[in-house]
């Protein structure tokens, strides 16, 4: 297949990552998320992927296979690993197994014995008892069961060590495990009932806990047993402490998305942060004009109902909580927008302002969130001024002559299914909204100058107007794909005197190797050879790279949408209709397969009979 991976412009993003703890995920060119990690310093952490030298084989497969990096800043490196496992749980990204050796995430197990254990647990579930994670790595673990220790005194030891004893060892001196091991140090109720509160705790229900130690604590209290009391009063603390500290994981607030927004420099920024079923599951962040801060109560108002009513991927939460901070001002909708967005939604959605609690701390980090996407967006938009001066410079064109760009790449697989791609930059970077992609026919298998001249042809010879034309037209490719852009300009000029683009083509560099790019003027056929760190010569790279990957991802599409469209025509009664029925209720050929003949057969117009073939022949044809 021509063209290749899109290389990211590490250095570009790594210039506007804080120095804070956090949450990263990187994507490949499909936006799958690949790999899911934390960082006590975000900066740092994701300067070590990009160094010369790595070490591993894995994260170097890792690294170039990377199209885009987004991080989310928590508050502090533990609430980075809880939102760093949910992360996991939620996507699965293949390279945070293969970057672990492929070994399983560890688990804490609670055993089914008589007197239950709780250990870490990695591997096959074989042994009989409660399993909870996965954890995103063994030292997680460590640290939950120490705390577990000190808390509920519930046994670590192994079995052995647990039914050779006699007398009471040094965890128990320490208060670590309440010696079940030897009988009178404890009741089987007692240690049942801290086996239980462990179980709740691994759970989340930590309000639970803190009710039934409370009822506790003041019975024993009244009964006179205070140094009893003295210790649950000990956990109590020690458990609240917990429940302050973990802003990302917890008991209570359901369904919620925290949205906070600033705006600077004319530029706004809304940050949503997703929280289900109490867990939190990520965020993302959405960039708006704005003239001043005045206009964001608006701003916010439209956002909800385009954002709501559009079906998020999320869901739409029972809560909205704004920051309601000096510093925000009150940005809640009013009563009125609140019940007609509701009535819209078919749902009830409220909006709140948390001043206390685990919302407000959410909110507060929302808050970070919000003003380290602004800092990084305005940054990133300083430096493509920078590229686009120096571009300019490199061309020797007047300061701001070059509104608009374009580049053009081709992809096939050994000939078949062409398509080419159209990319669009403007001065603040690339316009997505302006990408076109030409589905090639009528050619040569193979023959790229005839398919850069089709696209290139479909592109400017049809056009009723200039208006919107590039000032710069790439090429991806060398003086055969040149000369086709040179002949097109040629003729589009005869239709449209006085439009003169500069056409620049880059060919690939020895190896293929990024950044040993050579540039080709059109017509004068002159070869520029900026150094591979000039900033015009980063923008080029980046329009070069977007061009392979918008060719290469709508490629793959196509063919895996003709693969599945292929294979289920050869089942005999499937026709079209009951092929795109089959497709919208399960959304691909694999999950048609993992169906059973029960669920095939609820597709409408499918029935019994013809579900039983259809599963057959997924399952028992060679084909299959």
């Amino acid at each position: 297949m021509t063209g290749g991976n899109a290389v990211f412009d590490h250095r570009s993003f790594l210039k506007t990552v804080p120095d804070l703890p956090g949450v990263y995920r990187m994507y490949n060119g499909d936006r799958t998320v690949i790999y899911v990690g934390k960082a006590k310093n975000l900066s740092n952490r994701l300067h070590s992927y990009f160094v010369s030298n790595l070490p591993s084989a894995k994260t170097r497969a890792l690294v170039s296979n990377i199209a885009s990096i987004e991080y989310t800043v928590t508050p502090s490196e533990a609430d980075a690993l809880i939102l760093e496992q949910n992360l996991i749980k939620e996507h699965k990204p293949r390279y945070n197994i293969l970057l672990r050796d492929d070994k399983s995430y560890p688990y804490i197990l609670v055993t089914a014995d008589e007197y239950p254990r709780i250990l870490s647990h990695r591997g096959p579930k074989k042994i009989r008892g409660s399993y909870y994670g996965p954890y995103p790595d063994a030292t997680s673990v460590k640290e939950s069961l120490k705390f577990l220790q000190s808390i509920f005194p519930v046994r670590q030891c192994g079995n052995n060590t647990f039914f050779g004893r006699s007398r009471p060892c040094l965890y128990w001196q320490m208060k670590k495990c309440l010696g079940p091991c030897v009988k009178g140090l404890v009741s089987d109720e007692e240690y049942r009932r801290n086996v239980a509160m462990t179980e709740l705790f691994l759970k989340g229900r930590h309000d639970e806990i803190l009710q039934d130690l409370t009822a506790e604590m003041i019975k024993a209290g009244e009964e006179c047993r205070f140094e009893e009391a003295a210790v649950i009063r000990d956990r109590i603390f020690a458990l609240r402490r917990v429940q302050q500290q973990q802003v990302i994981d917890g008991d209570g607030a359901g369904d919620v998305d925290i949205v906070s927004s600033a705006c600077r420099s004319a530029l706004a920024c809304i940050n949503v942060i997703f929280m289900r079923d109490g867990r939190l599951l990520g965020s993302s962040n959405y960039f708006l004009p704005c003239a001043d801060k005045s206009q964001l109560p608006e701003i916010l108002r439209i956002f909800f109902e385009q954002y709501y009513l559009s079906k998020p991927a999320f869901g739409v939460p029972q809560e909205v909580a704004l920051d309601a901070s000096a510093s925000a001002g009150d940005l809640r909708p009013d009563e009125d927008f609140a019940k007609t967005l509701s009535s819209a939604l078919g749902q009830t959605l409220s909006f709140v302002s948390p001043q206390r609690g685990r919302l407000a701390r959410l909110v507060e980090m929302g808050r970070d969130n919000v003003k380290a996407a602004l800092d990084a967006r305005l940054q990133s938009s300083k430096l493509q001024q920078e590229r686009m001066e120096d571009l300019e410079k490199l061309f020797a064109l007047a300061p701001g002559s070059v509104g608009r760009m374009e580049c053009y790449d081709i992809s096939h697989t050994f000939g078949e299914r062409t398509v080419a791609s159209q990319v669009v930059f403007g001065r603040q970077g690339p316009e997505n909204g302006k990408y076109r992609l030409y589905n090639i026919a009528g050619i040569t298998p193979g023959d790229d100058f005839a398919a850069m001249r089709q696209a290139l042809e479909r592109r400017f010879l049809k056009a009723d107007s200039d208006d919107g034309f590039p000032d710069i037209l790439f090429i991806d490719g060398g003086d055969g794909q040149l000369a086709q852009a040179e002949e097109i300009v040629s003729e589009t000029r005869e239709k449209f005197p006085g439009y003169n683009p500069l056409i620049v083509g880059v060919s690939k560099g020895e190896g293929r190797k990024p950044g040993l790019e050579t540039l080709h003027m059109g017509y004068t056929r002159e070869e520029l050879n900026p150094a591979p760190d000039a900033p015009a010569f980063l923008l080029i790279q980046h329009i070069r790279d977007e061009s392979h990957r918008f060719a290469i991802t709508n490629h793959r599409r196509q063919r895996s949408a003709h693969k599945i469209v292929s294979r289920l025509e050869q089942i005999p009664g499937v026709g079209k209709k009951k092929r795109q029925d089959l497709l919208n209720r399960f959304g691909g050929l694999k999950e048609i397969a993992s169906a059973s003949r029960d669920e095939i057969a609820k597709v409408e117009g499918i029935g019994d009979k013809l579900a039983g073939v259809i599963y057959d022949w997924l399952h028992h044809t060679d084909s299959s």
